[in-house]
């Protein structure tokens, strides 16, 4: 490879994962502060609508973008422009046939998904609002794969982040201007309040797909012709995109299928339990309620919805129940994802970096580069996690205000994070499998996963102890056995495979300790602070910065009198040179 396309290369990478950080970044300001303005019930309406857009968006858009630049790229290596423009045109024929086929599927028939694809009938109009946004996004994937398939990958990275922008001020805006009308009923204004947020994804993408369609047109110009090259016939073209786009959207699928399995299942479970309970079937353990035990407070929940109906007719008591179970279940799960956004900029180093030194046969090099990645993921994942699951209540205390009861989302939280550290890890064990090439036993795993978290979330939801709180456990058993299947293919197949002594025992025993600093300070802020009457708001928020700070301060201490990162682990970060040379690492 020549220096001038090594540069461009990546710097092509390096345009992407910036703008994936900052893409990333722009979620969290829009997810959280959209838990406080939501109630959990419109949240809930919100997320299913959302995990049903993104299936149809894995399936129309997974494997066609990947297909149609390698495809591109090919036909510019050898000159063959007229191919190039010929395949731009089939590939945009068939993102448009999916586009239309998802838009028709979540407009005209939204009603029907709503209710058995998602059991909640109220998030009809939120899959309605985001209906434009899959067509949009389908032909925004058109250009996108052909820019990079001239390895552009500015057009990419800019309308994403445009995108995004839109999506935050657009969607925050609408849902608290139309909070500020005040509708009645109240829960039809609540309702309205999360299809606003949502529709800012719709108009983000249709400003997306103006910007690529001008850009696409301005570089079209640039090499005006006329060609000589004859390109393909057009099923021929169309064959060999599906060829190469079909196992990559099968692979992709995997993912999006078991969240909407998950989300069918966990409201039907949810709302059978809450007709159980009116109906007087279910049998609930007597006495307070323990970490894992939601059933007398489901009863609470369940009569306030009665109390409600009588006084709004469009109050349905047992799905409005669910919903706001499954709302507070999907508040900390945008929580629960940070950890997840850490990993990307990491796992687009490790394949190359692999890959490079298993090219040169560089076995020990290849062992260094996947051992300093499993362990830096350990730095980054399990202080997090630990600390998300120590400080559960009162993060969600702080995060939501009032919008949420933090004493049934607090659990969530903090089994969630935990199962974001084994997320993590199998996050990142996945790309060393693909960088020794080994493809397809990491879509096995996750697979795997994904069937033991339907049984496990069916088995526990069911419960009416436990209902919501099943969820988080399928997550958690889910992602814990897919990393450590992960874990163990690596030490069966990959040559010189990682140490995992080396990656995981000092960063968890580092962890462990800042668990235990962070669970005392809080207990002690909050018994000075809180007295006889209890915490208020702010106090929470003043226990839980001061326990945080504690938290970060004893991990960096152990971090570094441990020595937990090596020169390796630094080396794969942005200027690591430098920062080792702070440090005076050797």
């Amino acid at each position: 490879m020549s220096s001038q396309k090594k540069n461009t290369f990546f710097g092509g990478v390096a345009i992407l994962m910036v703008s994936t950080i900052i893409i990333k970044v722009i979620g969290a300001i829009y997810k959280i502060p959209l838990g406080i303005i939501l109630s959990d019930e419109a949240y809930g309406d919100f997320g299913a609508a959302y995990n049903i857009y993104s299936f149809f968006l894995t399936i129309s858009t997974a494997g066609l973008p990947v297909a149609l630049s390698k495809t591109v790229s090919e036909a510019n290596a050898l000159g063959r422009y007229n191919q190039v423009r010929k395949v731009f045109r089939v590939a945009f024929f068939a993102f448009l046939t999916m586009g239309i086929f998802s838009f028709l599927c979540m407009s005209v028939f939204a009603q029907p998904v709503a209710t058995y694809a998602l059991q909640n009938e109220k998030a009809v109009w939120c899959v309605v609002a985001l209906s434009p946004a899959v067509l949009c996004t389908c032909c925004c994937s058109a250009f996108r794969g052909y820019a990079q398939g001239h390895m552009n990958m500015l057009p990419t990275a800019f309308s994403q982040v445009l995108e995004n922008v839109s999506k935050l001020l657009i969607g925050m805006g609408l849902a608290l201007f139309i909070g500020s009308l005040a509708l009645q009923p109240e829960d039809f204004g609540d309702r309205m309040m999360a299809v606003g947020a949502i529709a800012g994804v719709s108009v983000g993408s249709i400003l997306s797909v103006i910007y690529l369609s001008i850009n696409h047109r301005r570089t079209n110009r640039l090499r005006p012709g006329p060609f000589t090259d004859r390109p393909d016939r057009a099923k021929t073209i169309l064959v060999r995109l599906l060829k190469l786009a079909i196992p990559i959207t099968i692979s992709s699928s995997t993912s999006a299928i078991v969240t909407l399995i998950d989300t069918n299942l966990v409201n039907g479970q949810l709302q059978n339990v809450f007709q159980s309970i009116l109906d007087g079937g279910a049998v609930l353990t007597e006495g307070t309620r323990g970490f894992l035990n939601i059933g007398n407070k489901a009863v609470e929940i369940l009569q306030q919805n009665l109390q409600a109906a009588a006084a709004d007719p469009t109050v349905v008591p047992v799905l409005d129940s669910a919903r706001g179970l499954y709302g507070a279940y999907q508040k900390c799960m945008s929580i629960y994802n940070l950890p997840f956004n850490l990993m990307v900029p990491l796992t687009a180093s490790i394949i190359p970096a692999v890959s490079a030194a298993r090219a040169r046969r560089d076995d020990l090099e290849a062992r260094k580069v996947s051992e300093s990645a499993l362990r830096f993921a350990a730095i980054l994942a399990l202080p997090c996690g630990v600390g998300l699951f120590t400080l559960g209540e009162p993060i969600m205390w702080l995060l939501t205000g009032g919008s949420t009861d933090h004493t049934i989302a607090g659990p969530l939280l903090s089994i969630l994070g935990l199962a974001s550290i084994f997320v993590c890890i199998q996050l990142i064990a996945t790309s060393i499998l693909q960088a020794n090439g080994i493809v397809n036993l990491p879509i096995v795993t996750v697979v795997i996963g994904g069937i033991v978290k339907i049984i496990v979330n069916y088995t526990l939801v069911g419960n009416p102890d436990i209902m919501i709180y099943g969820a988080p456990v399928g997550t958690l058993c889910c992602f814990a056995i897919a990393a450590i299947l992960n874990l163990l293919i690596i030490k069966a197949r990959v040559p010189a495979a990682p140490g995992y002594a080396k990656a995981f025992v000092k960063p968890l025993a580092a962890s462990i300790v800042m668990g235990g600093a962070v669970w005392a300070v809080y207990g002690l802020a909050s018994r000075v602070l809180g007295g006889a009457g209890g915490l208020s708001f702010l106090d929470n928020a003043l226990c839980t910065a001061a326990a945080i700070g504690a938290g970060v301060v004893v991990y960096f201490v152990l971090v570094l009198a441990l020595r937990v990162i090596s020169r390796e682990d630094l080396e794969l970060m942005p200027k690591g040179d430098k920062i080792a040379r702070i440090l005076r690492m050797k």
